[in-house]
Order: structure tokens, then C-alpha cells, then sequence
């Protein structure tokens, strides 16, 4: 029996208990109800667009996990310029959020990220054990994601500043029901302390008997 390859071929590269997942940002919103969700979302790619930058500064893997929006035959790059192309909704939110030459992505077919997708595999590689979920629809994708998640034994972070849905009301149930069905963590992403949480993690690697996997450390809030 050949040994595992431990890099994929070097398709990746990254390890990190920790990885941050960007669910259907890359989205024309040209559909119906994207109006909706337009004057949300906004201010959540800017919000998103500064956590995704503390994650790279401090080594995190990124994650794009996107429909294809029933385009079978498109891919990455189609998406990405159709909608800075094409005079979409959505673009404004893709300028913010163009993903970057190191980031993963993987397209989805139906709601849920884990469904029909490479991702189970991409994270059993990079030995990830805590998810950052952001993006959008909060009360459908990345509902669907953060359950799939949970039933994975994943943690689960859900930064209510960095998740849309078409209503508030709609993106507060959401989160309502990560937070105490799914058990996540929906504090602010500025909050988010990615430098106590690798300081915590080198601890557990260097102890001799490593305990229990535990929630990553997050700074408080002041």
C-alpha cells in the first residue's frame, strides 16, 4: 500500500488547524431577490476583505467555495469576468473580494459547500479542525455549510459582520441557529485573534501529550 501523499501533489501546500472559507462571494446577484441582498452585502465584502487580509498576514488558508449558478461548463476564471466584465450587481462586491493567486477555490453545485465538492478532501489535507465560515446567502449557503460542518466535528466561527442574507431578520435567524444548534462562534470578526490562536496551537504541537482539541483563542472584546 503506497503512503499517503501528504500534499496532494503539492496542489496543497498549507497546513492550518484553521482555515477561512468565503461561500458565494464571487455572484453576479443577478437574480431574483439580489437586489436584496446588494445593500448587505456590501458592507460585508469590506469586512471580509479585512479578516481574509489578517488571514494571510498570519498564514491562514483561504477558501473560495462558490456556485456555479447552474453554469456547468464555466469555471473559475469565467465567473470572476463575467462579473467584473459584465455590468453585474455584484460587482462592486467581486472588486472587493477578487480572489488572490494563493487561495483555494472550489465550486459547488447545490447549497451546501461539502455537497458533491473536493472540499471533505482539501480540508483533510490542509488538517484543518476550525472553519471561519463568511459570505452569502447566511440564511441558506452558508447555513447549509456551517450544518454539513457540524455534523463533520468541525468548529465552527461564523463573524456575524462578515454573513448577508436578503433580510435581516433572515440572517439573524441564521445566526441564531449556528450559534445554538451548530454551537459556532458568531462574535464580530474584529474580535477574531489569529495570532493567539497559532500561539495556541504551537503550545499543543510542542506538548508532549496533546489534549483535547479545543476552540480556537479569540482576542475579547473591549
Amino acid at each position: 500500500m503506497p503512503n499517503k501523499n501528504e500534499n496532494l501533489h503539492g496542489m496543497v501546500p498549507d497546513k492550518s488547524d484553521v482555515v477561512l472559507l468565503l461561500i458565494d462571494v464571487i455572484n453576479d446577484l443577478e437574480w431574483e431577490g439580489g437586489e436584496q441582498l446588494l445593500p448587505f452585502a456590501l458592507p460585508m465584502a469590506q469586512r471580509i476583505s479585512e479578516l481574509k487580509q489578517r488571514a494571510h498576514d498570519a498564514n491562514i488558508p483561504v477558501i473560495y467555495v462558490n456556485d456555479n449558478f447552474g453554469q456547468w461548463k464555466s469555471e473559475r476564471r469565467a465567473l470572476i469576468r463575467h462579473c467584473l466584465e459584465d455590468e453585474v450587481r455584484g460587482q462592486e462586491i467581486v472588486k472587493i473580494l477578487v480572489p488572490d493567486d494563493d487561495d483555494y477555490f472550489v465550486l459547488k453545485p447545490k447549497h451546501s459547500g461539502f455537497f458533491s465538492t473536493n472540499l471533505d478532501i482539501l480540508l483533510e489535507y490542509l488538517g484543518a479542525k476550525t472553519l471561519i465560515l463568511t459570505g452569502t446567502a447566511g440564511d441558506v449557503c452558508v447555513l447549509f455549510t456551517a450544518n454539513d460542518a457540524y455534523m463533520r466535528d468541525f468548529t465552527i466561527v461564523a463573524p456575524r459582520d462578515c454573513i448577508a442574507s436578503n433580510t435581516k431578520a433572515g440572517n439573524d435567524n441564521a445566526l441564531e441557529l449556528i450559534e445554538r444548534v451548530l454551537k459556532g462562534d458568531t462574535r464580530a470578526s474584529h474580535e477574531i485573534n489569529f495570532d493567539e490562536w497559532k500561539q495556541s496551537s504551537d503550545e499543543d504541537d510542542n506538548s508532549e501529550s496533546k489534549p483535547e482539541v479545543q476552540t480556537p483563542q479569540f482576542a475579547s472584546q473591549n
